[in-house]
């Protein structure tokens, strides 16, 4: 279900993480090409030779960044609310239609536009999507696209990142701050198609880093004409 590689970092700090970016070769925006997290302990490995404690794929459900410990308590997708709330989102042709019947606010997803509630109860959220998906906009019955998203930490770090250019989100497990990434799409469709089982696939590598502390990165190769695959 998920993919780990775990290396000892400094106690009692939080991890200073920092990015480089391209163009998307696709839409020109920036992506994140390179990711470097500050471990806080001395660089001791060697200087001239490469060390590789692992490799991670660009999944699509995304990547997470935090104490391994910490990460024992992580929510996943499928797994029930932890806060008893969820968020409600409707799209497509009739929602400006559907809103003035049934309401919802104005909520930003990436640079798309989609109406919904952010944070009802459960049982409220379940009537608000039965009478989303009972409206019907025309005479050719059509309504909107509905999505009910229970709040998982899963769920939690996607919605933070809704409305960074990254699409990166902090959020706190168990007290303890996390760090989510949440791929591009696009990007991702066009790309990184295919994931681990068609080599798309980075290495996770130490380095000497700022003022001479270890440094754990993971770079994503430039693109290239033909790097798109299909499977």
């Amino acid at each position: 279900m998920c993919e780990m590689v775990a290396v000892p970092a400094a106690a009692e700090r939080q991890l200073t993480v920092r990015a480089g970016t391209t163009a998307s070769p696709f839409d020109g925006e920036p992506t994140i090409a390179i990711r470097g997290t500050d471990l806080g302990l001395p660089w001791t490995g060697p200087t001239n030779e490469p060390i590789l404690p692992g490799d991670l794929p660009v999944d699509r459900c995304g990547m997470v960044l935090g104490d391994a410990v910490v990460l024992d308590s992580w929510t996943g997708d499928g797994h029930p609310s932890t806060d008893g709330l969820a968020d409600v989102t409707y799209w497509g042709d009739c929602a400006d239609a559907s809103h003035l019947q049934v309401g919802g606010q104005l909520i930003i997803q990436h640079g798309s536009h989609v109406r919904g509630w952010l944070d009802p109860p459960l049982d409220d959220a379940e009537a608000l999507v039965d009478a989303l998906n009972a409206w019907e906009g025309d005479e050719q019955g059509r309504g909107v696209m509905v999505a009910v998203d229970e709040h998982t930490d899963f769920h939690r770090f996607n919605r933070a990142s809704w409305t960074h250019p990254l699409h990166i989100g902090a959020i706190e497990v168990v007290g303890t701050p996390v760090l989510g990434i949440d791929w591009d799409s696009g990007d991702h469709a066009m790309r990184h198609r295919g994931e681990r089982r068609f080599g798309q696939v980075c290495p996770v590598t130490p380095h000497p880093g700022f003022e001479g502390r270890t440094t754990m990165c993971w770079t994503i190769p430039p693109y290239a004409p033909g790097d798109e695959r299909t499977g």
